[in-house]
């Protein structure tokens, strides 16, 4: 796989777009950012000493509806990299990860669909690692401060490029998911209500059980405390 190292770029998943033309699967690397994309139109803070990448894949007979398999296979590339640094990684459904109680990533996808099939995917992802996280202490982390020593930012790259190469399972991702059979606070547009995790489907879908019944939620249409 073709992997490119930036100094600096807008954004590692607008910039590897020049490469959808080609079928090649292709990494961008970027030291920063300076237009980084969170999710929901949210800009996402890339100062120098973090790990940010951009991973393009192309598939062959991939169905539109396993989809979510992108997603959950980048989360658990995440969780394995911050593992081999003595951490001990949690999903917060659907994608963000966690250590100690803070979000130590960010990921977005974006989906490129030919009919019912996914015809490519572009992962991009966040991982702090000794960047500058300024006001956001309360609910950010990075490897540097849950470690004796901060690791170096190459070698946490180095470590996420092999796992994201390395086939994972829908299993996997389950197990780092801690809050099912757990109570958790959902909001639904203008409401919130208590309900009880029970599952995750493999579209990605969030199984609730409210007043008895049985719900299946999505990631965009609500979020949950937990």
């Amino acid at each position: 796989m073709k992997v490119e190292l930036l100094t600096s770029v807008g954004s590692t998943n607008d910039y590897i777009k020049r490469y959808l033309d080609g079928g090649e699967d292709v990494i961008v690397c970027a030291e920063r950012q300076s237009g980084g994309k969170g999710t929901k139109g949210r800009s996402f803070l890339s100062e120098t000493g973090g790990v940010y990448l951009s991973a393009l894949n192309f598939y062959e007979n991939f169905p539109a509806r396993d989809a979510f398999r992108v997603m959950a296979h980048s989360a658990v590339a995440v969780c394995k990299t911050v593992e081999r640094f003595g951490q001990a990684p949690e999903i917060k459904w659907a994608n963000d990860v966690f250590v100690s109680g803070k979000k130590i990533c960010g990921i977005l996808i974006e989906n490129f669909l030919e009919k019912d099939r996914l015809r490519a995917s572009i992962i991009g992802i966040g991982l702090n690692v000794s960047n500058d996280l300024t006001g956001l202490e309360t609910i950010a982390v990075r490897l540097a401060d849950v470690m004796p020593e901060a690791p170096q930012t190459e070698a946490v790259r180095g470590a996420l490029i092999e796992e994201l190469c390395k086939e994972t399972t829908f299993a996997q991702y389950l197990n780092y998911i801690k809050f099912i059979r757990k109570k958790i606070l959902v909001r639904e547009g203008e409401r919130e209500f208590f309900a009880t995790a029970r599952g995750i489907l493999e579209d990605g879908r969030l199984e609730i059980e409210q007043d008895g019944r049985l719900r299946a939620l999505s990631a965009a249409e609500i979020s949950i405390k937990m």
